[in-house]
């Protein structure tokens, strides 16, 4: 078993993630809102994140996958599970656990838009760096991550410690 120590606990996450979805709710009074969860790592901060906000909103799914081997992605993605909402003319805030390349983020964003949403933001838990190769804008952020591999609340390694309640980092 690997080694886990907390980079972030319980406590700090759900402060955030209450203050984050304060703001989502002050921005979007009045508006159409959709949260849309990517799967797997979004759907416990995002189950969270929704009871935060306190504005009428529908909140849906999608799935995406990156080819490339296990460390790094070839930057062909594939949308395997598209939202089952009609998106059109609605304000969309996609929910990421973590922002690292930037990539699969990013090529969402430009996908969304596209497709007739009025709006497009993005929300991450974490927002890391280190390896980031799309520019993107996290317009709301949990925390700003420097470097480490991270696991826990939603975050994995070999699907595995995503039911952790605390962000730790992972080392061999």
């Amino acid at each position: 078993m690997a080694d886990k120590k907390i980079l972030i606990n319980a406590r700090t996450i759900e402060r955030r993630v209450m203050e984050i979805g304060r703001e989502i709710g002050r921005d979007y009074a009045g508006r159409q809102l959709v949260l849309l969860g990517i799967l797997n790592g979004a759907f416990i901060f995002m189950a969270d994140l929704a009871r935060a906000i306190d504005i009428e909103l529908e909140i849906d799914f999608i799935r995406v996958a990156s080819y490339g081997n296990a460390t790094s992605s070839s930057g062909t993605i594939r949308m395997s599970k598209e939202p089952e909402l009609d998106l059109a003319g609605k304000d969309v805030v996609l929910v990421e656990d973590i922002v690292d390349t930037g990539t699969t983020i990013a090529w969402l964003r430009d996908y969304f838009a596209s497709h007739d949403a009025a709006s497009v933001r993005i929300c991450a838990l974490i927002d890391k760096k280190e390896r980031r190769q799309s520019e993107v804008e996290v317009h709301y952020r949990g925390f700003t991550v420097e470097g480490g591999f991270l696991v826990g609340y939603g975050l994995d390694y070999a699907e595995k410690y995503r039911n952790l309640p605390d962000i730790c980092t992972l080392s061999p």
